[in-house]
């Protein structure tokens, strides 16, 4: 019996009768990072990095039994060893260690090799088997680094504010929206957040304090200041009558779709700026090597085709396409447990 199984509530350890990330409820869940693909309600118990708690509190309800777990902190389950180690995913993003008798498996959860300014960077951690995503795990994709990814935002948004446009940019309201207030050139106008960022940034800002600065978009539509700003708000307000506030403005969506020809006018947005909080190709097969694992599990996106490069490439590796229930949309299914009280996309 190996040491993790792929079940139909998740990732189940036997020998310590845990969880990983489950779909499904159940007694004990260890909780990779907090997006709600990962971080579901109805466990009896979570075990989570300390960065992940409040916005599990925001999504899944104040009252949920949760311990914290810092990086690199070991505990001990009926034997088994369990740590948690940096993603770099979003902020408190974990890979999961859990150890047995010599057996050693990483569950990555979602995650990213470069550095963001607001996560801890990935780290690899050693195993001989490792669970991984492959959200983007085609040739196709491959990531500028970010530096130039925010220089072409900034462009942007600079030639938008002489003009006196708004810039609404869309992004996923955890993770992804704090990265772009982290990084854009706050000289260059007043910045504002939706309400669904908003909430999110007031938990993450014991963490995260730089978020103090950022303001919420409040007050009647047509504000002065508004025509130089940049807006951060969900996917979900494209289109709604919460957009109104703003004209005239211009939008754009970041996200890895962006590099596919014809994304950014399915969304239609003014412009695509190719920005993902997930591996690109090259580093999915960088992370394995570096893990040095002999088995590899990939549990959502282009997994057979992905399964079936690393088999034929990567070199006394054996890789398996599992099920899972993970990588449903992050934009929506983020987006309607973090919508604004106030009812700000209505």
């Amino acid at each position: 019996m190996p040491l993790l199984e792929f079940t139909d509530c998740g990732i189940y350890c036997r020998a310590a009768d845990v969880y990983i990330d489950p779909w499904r409820p159940v007694p004990r869940a260890l909780i990779t990072h907090a997006h709600s693909d990962h971080a579901r309600w109805g466990m009896q118990h979570y075990l989570a990095h300390p960065i992940s708690i409040p916005v599990m509190r925001l999504r899944l309800g104040a009252d949920i039994s949760v311990q914290p777990i810092e990086f690199g902190e070991q505990i001990s389950v009926n034997g088994v060893q369990i740590s948690y180690h940096p993603a770099g995913h979003i902020p408190g993003s974990a890979q999961i260690r859990v150890a047995h008798k010599g057996e050693v498996w990483v569950v990555s959860g979602d995650y990213k090799l470069e550095d963001d300014g607001i996560s801890d960077v990935w780290e690899p951690v050693p195993c001989q088997h490792f669970i991984t995503e492959s959200t983007f795990g085609l040739p196709v994709y491959r990531w500028a680094p970010q530096a130039e990814v925010f220089a072409d935002i900034n462009r942007w948004w600079t030639q938008n504010a002489a003009e006196g446009r708004a810039s609404v940019l869309f992004a996923y309201a955890l993770g992804k929206a704090q990265r772009i207030l982290r990084n854009v050139d706050r000289s260059i106008g007043p910045i504002f957040c939706h309400g669904a960022v908003a909430n999110t940034n007031d938990v993450l800002q014991p963490f995260l304090p730089w978020l103090s600065e950022v303001g919420r978009v409040e007050g009647p539509p047509g504000k002065a200041e508004y025509r130089r700003a940049l807006v951060v708000a969900p996917p979900s307000a494209q289109g709604t009558p919460w957009m109104r506030k703003f004209a005239p403005y211009a939008t754009g969506v970041c996200s890895g779709w962006m590099s596919l020809r014809g994304a950014r006018r399915r969304r239609a947005a003014d412009r695509g700026f190719v920005l993902s909080d997930h591996c690109d190709w090259p580093s999915l097969n960088q992370a394995i090597q570096l893990c040095g694992a002999e088995h590899v599990y990939v549990t959502h996106g282009y997994t057979a085709a992905y399964a079936r490069y690393v088999n034929e490439h990567l070199a006394g590796v054996h890789a398996a396409e599992v099920h899972t229930l993970y990588g449903i949309d992050e934009e929506e299914a983020d987006l309607k447990e973090t919508l604004a009280p106030e009812g700000e996309t209505s």
